[in-house]
């Protein structure tokens, strides 16, 4: 059975940083698509970045410059560095594992307040 399970959440003032953790039991790790999303109070669920099995990375335009993901392929986890963080960047996060079927993880709660 698939897990994923996310850490790092947690409260941070505007401009801080967070780096999110995903540790992933998909196999074989580096043939899946990994992601992070984000789902605010009263809003869709949202693609902030992806990393493709070739090594590639995709951003939502909101987080470009700021967000960067990165994978250990030996340890099956994926990673999303948040820097320069808004308020609007408060949401739940999401990983999503993607390869013929796609898994999530249970989410982890991101608030960015003063």
């Amino acid at each position: 059975q698939v897990q994923l399970v996310e850490s790092g959440g947690g409260l941070v003032q505007p401009g801080g940083s967070l780096r999110l953790s995903c540790a992933a039991s998909v196999t074989p790790f580096s043939t899946y698509t990994m992601g992070w999303y984000r789902q605010a109070p009263g809003k869709q669920r949202e693609l902030v970045a992806t990393m493709f099995g070739s090594g590639g990375t995709n951003y939502a335009d909101s987080v470009k410059g700021r967000f960067t993901i990165s994978r250990d392929t030996g340890k099956k986890t994926v990673y999303l560095q948040m820097n320069s963080l808004k308020p609007e960047d408060t949401a739940i996060y999401y990983c999503n594992a993607r390869r013929e079927l796609d898994y999530w993880g249970q989410g982890t709660q991101v608030t960015v307040s003063s």
